[in-house]
């Protein structure tokens, strides 16, 4: 009679053994396979924070203010990009020290420093600087 006789179950046991064989196995895969190659860029070396002014006096040097909304200012006036070389050319004839500032807006877009500085560059101004505003 088997009415007595208690079933011994025996909890089953996972192997855990292949699982992390599989698991270092991929590892190795992915550490070989990685490219540890640096990206290419240009480092930029800035200039340190200064508070003092500027040695030469503001009045000698070309000032254009850039806005937030990407509008070009020289003098208290707004001005167009194509004529950037015209009021350059023109301060320069005036006086040949002159240098080229551009203030820029932090949330200006990079594209309208580069056409002022160009059209700078085009009236033959090399030294340009570029100044963001607080």
């Amino acid at each position: 009679m088997a009415l007595g006789r208690k079933r011994i179950t025996e909890d089953p046991e996972i192997d855990l053994t292949p699982m992390l064989d599989v698991v270092f196995i991929m590892l190795i895969f992915f550490i070989v396979t990685a490219s540890f190659v640096k990206e290419s860029g240009i480092d930029v070396n800035r200039p340190p924070i200064t508070t003092a002014p500027p040695e030469n006096s503001t009045h000698q040097n070309i000032i254009f203010s850039i806005t937030e909304n990407n509008d070009i200012w020289l003098e208290g006036r707004r001005i167009d990009v194509r004529s950037v070389r015209a009021n350059v050319e023109r301060a320069h004839a005036e006086n040949p020290k002159a240098k080229v500032v551009i203030e820029a807006h932090p949330k200006s877009k990079t594209n309208t420093f580069i056409l002022v500085s160009d059209q700078a560059r085009e009236a033959g101004i090399t030294d340009i600087a570029l100044s963001t505003k607080h």
